[in-house]
């Protein structure tokens, strides 16, 4: 009798394989989401369906994170968007208004010190992390500043502004939704150009985008968005280059955005703060619904829609305030000058202002 042939074990998948497999799950979900979203007429649903999706993919255990660099194309992709829609008199109507831009600053920075002093006495979360985490700036600057101190736990700073920056974008987004303002297209172009000035353009515009991140991401806060804008505005203006912007490329730059913050929220992370989640997200909605109310004096004394001045006084990233700005169009130019002098205004007072919230701290949780 013929011996039986020995079973030939079947090979496991190579953790190459697996990686690969979830890239593209994660590719084609964001995708889905992004069509959802956008077919609902929801303001972003670019950058907040793949943003929910990392979120979906993070906690699920993945372990997928999207490069750094990716997230910084993104947001050099947004800056020059902002410098496309820049006009002169829009600039005008910033320098006119500086005064009442500067009083919507300290009322937010005002609100937002209050609800960090309460979350920091009452939140459960150790004094001088938490008040990092509180600290409305943007987020990756705040992780970054806080990395470079001893007595902080960057991934709890992490989570609490990522947190903020969810709460913020999907309840800004709603309120577009609510109050109609969504159901004209997205100022980005059509497809990708087929004749020889349009590729021309868009090689310039890629240029800026890619040059602009690598000159000034590291030489100013949230640089990998500003550095392209400011680039950007000058050539646009100045009519030295036409900026092109294909929806595309717009749509592979807020899906970058939303994959990297959305993959943040992962169960290490999660775990760290789950006994805090509910208070920080409360704490998130109270600091909107203050901000909102600023926002209802803002309309009064800048005589400009109340969509333009809630975006730009909501507590949230640049990046993220702007794409919502741009899918509503909304005072593009007063959302992004009110979100930088803020973001300046925190990275120059952030240190004091955590020193100060971090004196509220219970006994024994002052630091670390």
């Amino acid at each position: 009798m013929a011996p039986s042939p020995t079973p030939v074990p079947s090979r496991p998948s190579s953790p190459r394989m697996h990686r690969a497999g979830l890239w593209l799950a994660l590719f084609v979900a964001c995708c889905v989401a992004s069509g959802v979203l956008n077919h609902w007429h929801m303001p972003a649903g670019g950058f907040i369906g793949p943003m929910l999706v990392g979120i979906a993919f993070g906690i699920g255990g993945s372990g997928l994170r999207l490069p750094r660099r990716c997230f910084k194309l993104g947001q050099g992709t947004v800056g020059v968007l902002i410098a496309h829609a820049m006009t002169m008199s829009v600039l005008m109507t910033i320098l006119d208004g500086w005064l009442v831009m500067l009083l919507a600053t300290a009322i937010t920075l005002l609100l937002s010190l209050l609800v960090g002093i309460v979350l920091v006495r009452y939140g459960g979360l150790p004094g001088s992390t938490a008040a990092w985490g509180t600290t409305p700036g943007a987020a990756a600057a705040m992780v970054a500043m806080a990395e470079e101190r001893e007595d902080t736990d960057p991934r709890i700073v992490a989570a609490m502004q990522y947190v903020r920056v969810v709460c913020v974008v999907l309840v800004g987004a709603l309120v577009s939704h609510w109050l109609g303002v969504s159901d004209t297209p997205s100022r980005g172009g059509g497809g990708f150009p087929d004749d020889l000035a349009g590729t021309v353009d868009l090689a310039i515009t890629l240029a800026v985008i890619v040059g602009g991140v690598w000159l000034c991401d590291r030489r100013l806060p949230a640089g990998a968005l500003l550095g392209p804008m400011l680039i950007g505005t000058v050539l646009h203006l100045a009519g030295w280059a036409t900026l092109s912007m294909p929806a595309p490329l717009l749509m592979l730059a807020y899906g970058f955005i939303g994959v990297y913050v959305g993959l943040r929220f992962d169960r290490d992370a999660l775990a760290t703060v789950a006994r805090s989640l509910g208070k920080m997200v409360m704490a998130s909605i109270v600091l909107i619904g203050l901000c909102a109310l600023s926002a209802l004096l803002m309309v009064g004394l800048m005589d400009t829609s109340f969509i333009t001045a809630y975006l730009a006084t909501s507590p949230g990233g640049l990046d993220s305030m702007t794409i919502i700005a741009i899918d509503t169009h909304a005072d593009l130019g007063l959302v992004v000058a009110l979100q930088t002098l803020r973001l300046f205004t925190v990275v120059l007072l952030g240190p004091a202002m955590a020193r100060f919230i971090a004196r509220f701290a219970p006994s024994g949780k002052g630091t670390s």
